[in-house]
């Protein structure tokens, strides 16, 4: 007889529910949050497990990788699925989720998540800390900004090499505030100095990375945004259609249709919001910064005429993510010109 097992993971112990076919629960544990420990419950021979639930979480990666070489039939199945799921349960606590999950998998209701290789999770963390390092530099500036305005202090508009100047010059005759402005002007040089040693390693990776450079031949998308598409993606292979990747990353429209009623509502923003972000950026910059004509900007001006700017530079976000996908599945370089065309990008 088959048996299916359901875990519901939390930071120091996971809740793990094992049933058999007909659903009856054979076995109701609380285990040590760790692959190891796992590993030793589920590897019972007195199992027979055909299907491991595990919902995508912050140690999803970590458990899916140690029970999966162990050799366990474990499979990450999506958080909102698994919680529209669970929600039919009056009562919510983790024996009950683990329930829940281990009759999913018996029953084959779930929807199962890409884990990512680690070379993707590693580019990944990079381009995380990268992105908080700058935002808290960032937020210190805007800070700074606010303090200095209730003194009648206007920084005005100054760029960041130029921004540590602009504060000594406009508190050098105000020694107290002067004072306050020290601190918060060096925390902001460390992350800057942070911030600096990592976007070099970025754009270290992507310099060596042929997958990257071919990426970088389309108008707009730098270091920061093929590295992110990369790891982001993990195996293109994995989407049979490269129109499938605007909608995964959430520049598509929502529809609601019920009966006689159909509405196509904004982007369902969806997926990854880091990634969707870059995106919207190098399509600002093809549109804004690029000078070089192209097919692309051209379509992408066209709809800018008829649609308006914001609702062009949505589409040309999702497309240049169809673009991207079909050229690593390809190896093929960006086309200025529609000439020889596949159909994916045109």
């Amino acid at each position: 007889m088959k048996h299916y097992s359901g875990l519901d993971v939390s930071v120091k112990e996971t809740s793990i529910c094992i049933v058999d076919e007909t659903g009856r629960i054979c076995r109701e544990i609380k285990a040590v949050s760790h692959p190891d420990d796992l590993v030793a419950v589920l590897r019972d021979p007195a199992w027979n497990l055909d299907r491991i639930g595990l919902e995508a979480g912050p140690l999803s990666q970590w458990l899916f990788d140690g029970l999966a070489r162990a050799g366990l039939p474990v499979i990450c199945i999506e958080t909102r699925h698994t919680k529209a799921f669970l929600k039919a349960q009056p009562n919510k606590s983790d024996r009950n989720d683990a329930r829940g999950i281990a009759q999913m998998m018996r029953v084959n209701l779930f929807r199962p998540v890409h884990v990512k290789t680690l070379i993707s999770q590693k580019r990944r963390a990079l381009l995380t800390a990268r992105k908080l390092l700058q935002g808290k530099a960032i937020a210190i500036e805007n800070d700074i900004r606010g303090l200095l305005r209730n003194f009648g202090l206007k920084v005005g508009i100054v760029g960041a090499v130029k921004f540590e100047e602009r504060i000594r010059k406009l508190v050098d005759d105000i020694s107290d505030i002067g004072e306050i402005m020290e601190p918060l002007l060096a925390a902001r040089q460390k992350l800057r100095d942070e911030f600096s040693r990592l976007h070099k390693k970025v754009l270290d990776i992507a310099r060596n990375d042929l997958e990257c450079r071919r990426l970088m031949t389309i108008p707009g998308v730098g270091p920061v945004v093929s590295l992110a598409f990369t790891s982001t993606i993990d195996i293109p292979q994995r989407f049979r259609n490269s129109k499938v990747v605007g909608a995964v990353l959430g520049l598509t429209p929502k529809l609601n249709e019920s009966g006689e009623s159909k509405r196509i509502g904004h982007i369902s923003c969806c997926g990854d919001a880091m990634m969707r972000m870059l995106l919207h950026e190098a399509a600002q910059s093809l549109l804004s910064v690029t000078r070089k004509w192209s097919w692309l900007k051209a379509w992408a001006m066209n709809v800018a005429k008829r649609r308006g700017r914001q609702k062009a530079i949505t589409a040309l976000a999702r497309r240049l993510a169809v673009i991207m996908h079909r050229m690593w599945s390809d190896g093929t370089e960006f086309r200025w010109t529609k000439e020889g065309l596949p159909t994916a990008q045109a």
